[in-house]
């Protein structure tokens, strides 16, 4: 290694600790899908972002979601999916499937992920523990979808006490005992405020929040997010977890973060640099 590469990584490590002391033991959400999740090169960045943050002394919380990999098992079993404003149809037996996928192997594929990485990952649903008490979706009758009634911490806080990182699939409990699944943008967010996070960040396809010239937004705050939705600046796939971040900041989560997953080591170089690699919204 040449002297310039190895002051090139001093001064990276240098510019890094006054991040590491400012969130030692704070509480980060991450919401991990899109690319970060089916490209082989960036589940490993991802792995090692996170088990990194763990061992500097940050609380990272996975909740992730598994929407194509649903589909494709659906495929496989020959059953077609409806879906109502971008909602999927979920019924009995595709809530089953749901079950298989996101509480088995997606979230199972992301904790031996992070554990091969050297952390200790345990995956939750949110019918673990009772973590998410849910009700049926008001307003579209998509079956088993729900939203979110209520949150019970309990687990969650013995894991991070315990030193374990959080793998948490976004499917929830009814009072009747049945299964809900739920957005994963939306569990993130949630989990964000109760947890009373540091930061939530949301992994996507995207390099963040365009203008209408297509060039990069950051240092958005409450009232110039609503006004790019006004005029039109954030529309379609973007809008919900716009909304997402916007819910958390007002309920009390200090940063949310729309990033661009595509890029290696992504969540590390949005919390530990001064660029980052997507939308800041406070």
């Amino acid at each position: 290694m040449s002297v310039e590469n190895t002051k090139t990584i001093a001064h990276v490590l240098t510019q890094a600790l006054p991040y590491i002391n400012r969130f030692n033991k704070k509480t980060f959400v991450i919401k991990y899908g899109g690319n970060a999740m089916v490209d082989e090169t960036l589940k490993e960045s991802f792995a090692r972002d996170i088990v990194l943050m763990k061992r500097i002394g940050m609380n990272p919380i996975v909740v992730h979601g598994g929407g194509p990999q649903i589909s494709s098992l659906l495929k496989r079993l020959g059953k077609q999916t409806e879906f109502i404003k971008g909602i999927r149809v979920t019924d009995s037996e595709t809530m089953d499937v749901v079950q298989m996928v996101l509480g088995g192997l997606v979230n199972k594929e992301i904790v031996s992920l992070i554990n091969s990485q050297g952390g200790a990952a345990v995956g939750l649903t949110g019918k673990d523990a009772d973590l998410i008490y849910a009700k049926k979706l008001e307003g579209i009758d998509a079956g088993h979808v729900g939203e979110i009634a209520s949150i019970d911490t309990s687990v969650v806080d013995l894991l991070i006490s315990g030193n374990f990182i959080p793998v948490i699939a976004p499917i929830g409990v009814g009072e009747d005992g049945k299964s809900y699944n739920i957005n994963a943008d939306i569990v993130a967010g949630k989990m964000a405020e109760v947890m009373k996070a540091e930061k939530l960040m949301l992994l996507t396809n995207t390099s963040g929040v365009l203008d209408k010239q297509g060039e990069l937004l950051t240092g958005l705050n409450a009232e110039r997010v609503k006004g790019l939705i006004a005029d039109g600046t954030i529309e379609g796939g973007m809008l919900p977890k716009i909304q997402c971040a916007l819910d958390a900041v007002e309920g009390g989560v200090n940063t949310a973060h729309i990033i661009d997953g595509r890029v290696e080591h992504a969540v590390l170089l949005e919390i530990l640099t001064n660029q980052g690699v997507g939308t800041l919204i406070h």
